[in-house]
């Protein structure tokens, strides 16, 4: 795929902002036609540039009262296991492999303090792969929408 221009990025960032928002919509957004709209959204979509559409939530509004970044340092050679056991924790929300300090930062979602202790005490220090844990608490989050 050739370099994304700007209005491939005025396109993108109008999906970012609705991504329900109707063809003609982003057209006029943007300055283009229509058609020029959708052949630019199917050729980004084709190229995997957009992987999918979502809906963004109010994690306490979902009763989600207590999130957490928590770090994670692992045995170098069990990302895939852990990757694999970690994904199959409901309340993990975002998952990364990182360099730095740590390994992965997981941002979790839980119900109250009780909830997010047993996520993290029994859920994700059970994975014999993780060395070490470390929970920043979240106390509001902010979304760029």
């Amino acid at each position: 795929m050739a370099a994304l221009d700007e209005t491939d990025r005025a396109i993108l960032a109008e999906l970012r902002r609705d991504a329900r928002a109707s063809m003609t919509a982003i057209a006029e957004a943007v300055h283009i036609s229509r058609a020029g709209a959708h052949a630019r959204i199917k050729r980004l979509t084709d190229a995997g540039v957009i992987t999918g559409y979502t809906v963004r939530t109010d994690p306490v509004l979902l009763g989600h009262h207590a999130s957490a970044y928590v770090t994670l340092a692992i045995e170098q050679a069990t990302w895939q296991e852990v990757s694999a056991r970690l994904r199959a924790i409901p309340e993990i929300e975002h998952m990364a492999l990182v360099g730095g300090d740590f390994d992965v930062l997981l941002l979790v979602r839980a119900n109250d303090a009780r909830d997010l202790r047993r996520i993290v005490l029994e859920d994700i220090q059970a994975i014999p792969s993780i060395r070490s844990t470390r929970t920043i608490l979240i106390f509001e989050d902010f979304d760029r929408a």
